[in-house]
């Protein structure tokens, strides 16, 4: 037995472990630290599978702000999960068991009857990759082949805000998202918030700049930049813009905005709507990917700040 066959069965193993966990513990806080520990292995798993960018995103969303938002759900509900009187009994419990097998039996005999060739696009956008001049085969499938679909996706982003945003009340309209975060000046927290947040910064740039032919892009690197924020803010050393800064909305229209203006040029001078011409088409992606690193990195922080909570002075 090698050694990578004994890595990936102990990874197995802990990853099996750690969902178990997640479900059997009572405690919520313990759940949500199961479930963090079982995203970063997650990742582990991608990068075993050479699929750097899942591990990426898995590492940030799964293991990093998904974490955070369950951890402050974790915290609200620490008071009142101890008074919580009513649980399911047995037969909800049993039956929520069988259901997860169920759809775990099927899942895994759909994939057992997949055809050994699955049917692929993967040899047609290798043939068009040197159109965009971009390397990394990820980036160029979404920016490209389906540049429309990656769109749209930062259209929802926006949308997950509004909602947000509309769950506020009238006296609140416009003003800060989330309650204002006080820590200790000396405490650990502020020690990171001081340290991590320039480091944070380079990395989640040099990921977007990487991903034009190496695993990484804008999501990623949003993401990791939405963390650092948030760390500054849950420190107490920054608070959330007002949700009517003219800035701040200018930033979360910024990445969808140039993605459709580009496409709208594509349309107008090219053969198609985000028709990149070729000899402009790195430029115009980098661009785009730079604008939507902002958006994104914007839109996850405020959405895990929740809805504006405190109103602005006039």
């Amino acid at each position: 037995m090698s050694i990578t066959t004994v890595f990936e069965s102990v990874l197995a193993a802990l990853v099996l472990g750690l969902a178990l966990w997640t479900i059997a513990v009572r405690e919520t806080y313990s759940a949500t630290v199961g479930f963090v520990a079982y995203g970063l292995m997650v990742a582990l798993i991608w990068v075993g599978l050479d699929a750097i960018d899942v591990a990426l995103t898995e590492a940030a969303i799964g293991g990093g702000l998904g974490g955070i938002v369950l951890l402050g759900a974790a915290a609200r509900l620490r008071d009142t999960e101890s008074t919580a009187a009513e649980t399911p009994n047995r037969m909800v419990r049993l039956g929520a068991a069988a259901l997860s097998a169920a759809i775990a039996a099927a899942l895994a005999i759909a994939i057992l009857l997949l055809p050994d060739a699955a049917p692929t696009l993967a040899p047609a956008a290798v043939a068009n990759a040197a159109a965009t001049g971009l390397a990394n085969p990820v980036t160029n499938v979404l920016m490209a082949f389906r540049g429309m679909d990656t769109a749209l996706e930062k259209v929802v982003l926006l949308l997950a805000i509004v909602g947000v945003w509309s769950l506020a009340s009238d006296q609140a309209w416009g003003g800060r998202p989330g309650p204002h975060h006080e820590a200790d000046p000396n405490g650990v927290l502020a020690f990171l918030a001081r340290l991590l947040p320039p480091v944070g910064i380079v990395i989640g740039v040099y990921i977007l700049w990487t991903g034009a032919d190496h695993p990484g892009g804008a999501f990623q690197g949003g993401a990791v930049l939405a963390s650092m924020w948030l760390l500054v803010i849950m420190a107490g050393l920054a608070d959330t813009p007002p949700a009517s800064s003219r800035r701040l909305r200018l930033v979360l229209v910024a990445g969808p905005g140039l993605f459709f203006l580009v496409g709208l040029g594509g349309l107008c001078f090219g053969a198609a709507f985000l028709a990149y011409p070729i000899a402009h088409a790195k430029p115009l992606i980098l661009g785009i990917e730079t604008a939507m690193l902002l958006t994104i990195a914007a839109t996850l922080a405020l959405l895990l700040a929740g809805a504006p909570e405190r109103s602005v002075p006039r």
